[in-house]
C-alpha cells in the first residue's frame, strides 16, 4: 500500500526547526497514510527525534507546516495536538515508575465515549495484545523488564485512540528476542490498520514493518521509498545507515 495515493492522516510538508541558532531540520517533508507504516531511519545526530519533536510541537517548527487529517498544527502546545489524535511513544519509554501497570494504563485512556474510532481501543484489547501486562497489572511500572516497559508504553498510547502512534527508538537498549516481540507486536497493529510513523536506528525491524521508508541525514531526508526500493540502493544503505 502506497500512503501516496491515499489523502495523508498525517503530512510534514518543508519544516525547517532550530534549537536556539542551530539550525536542525532542513525542509523536511514526508507522508503517513491511513493504515499505514511509514519508517524514518538514520543515524544518531540525524535529526529523527527533532522530527518527533516538531510534529508533536514540543519543539516547533519556524517555517513549513504539520497537518493532521488536513488541519493544520504547527502552531498548537503539545496537548492540543495529543488531544487532536497523536499518539507519542517516546524515546526511554518514559513510564510512571512508582504507579502501577493498570494505574499507567488508564492515566492516559480515552473513554470510549469519547473516542470517534470505530473500533477504540480498551484496557481488554491492550492486554489482549499484551498478555504479560495482564499478569502484573498490580506490579510497580519500575519494576519491569525493558521489553515490558515498552509494552506499558504502547499501551499507554494505544488507549489514547490517536490516530497516528508515532515511536520514537522502540527497539533501543533491548535484546534482540524482545526486538523480535516489539516487532511482531508492530505486526499485529498494521494488521489492525494503525497509522504508525516509526523512528528507528534499527534497520532491519524498520525494514520488515514498514510500507515506506525515509532516510534522514543531517537534517534532510536523503531517500524515500518502498523497503524494496532501498535494498536496490546500495549506496544508501552503505552511506546513510552503515548497512552493508
Amino acid at each position: 500500500m502506497s500512503g501516496e495515493s491515499l489523502t495523508p492522516v498525517l503530512a510534514v510538508d518543508a519544516i525547517h526547526t532550530y534549537y536556539g541558532e542551530s539550525h536542525v531540520l532542513h525542509g523536511v517533508s514526508l507522508r503517513v497514510g491511513p493504515g499505514e507504516v511509514v519508517a524514518l531511519l538514520g543515524r544518531n545526530g540525524a535529526g529523527k527525534t527533532t522530527l518527533i519533536r516538531s510534529v508533536m510541537g514540543l519543539t516547533p517548527p519556524r517555517e513549513g507546516e504539520v497537518r493532521l487529517e488536513g488541519q493544520s498544527i504547527q502552531t498548537w502546545p503539545a496537548h492540543r495536538i495529543a488531544r487532536r489524535g497523536l499518539a507519542l511513544v517516546p524515546q526511554g519509554r518514559r513510564i510512571f515508575a512508582p504507579l502501577t501497570v493498570r494505574e499507567n494504563l488508564l492515566l492516559a485512556a480515552r473513554p470510549r465515549g469519547q473516542s470517534d474510532r470505530p473500533d477504540p481501543w480498551t484496557l481488554d484489547r491492550v492486554v489482549a495484545l499484551f498478555p504479560r501486562l495482564g499478569e502484573r497489572m498490580g506490579q510497580m511500572g519500575g519494576t519491569l523488564s525493558g521489553g515490558e516497559q515498552q509494552m506499558l508504553a504502547v499501551g499507554r498510547a494505544l488507549l489514547t485512540n490517536g490516530r497516528v502512534l508515532l515511536l520514537d527508538e522502540p527497539s533501543e537498549g533491548l535484546a534482540p528476542m524482545i526486538v523480535r516481540e516489539i516487532g511482531n507486536i508492530l505486526g499485529r497493529l498494521k494488521g489492525e490498520r494503525q497509522s504508525i510513523l516509526l523512528v528507528e536506528q534499527n534497520y532491519h525491524l524498520a525494514h520488515d514493518i514498514a510500507d515506506r521508508i525515509y532516510v534522514l541525514n543531517k537534517g534532510q531526508v536523503v531517500f524515500e521509498g518502498t523497503p524494496a526500493n532501498l535494498d536496490a540502493n546500495e549506496d544508501v544503505k552503505r552511506r546513510y545507515l552503515g548497512v552493508a
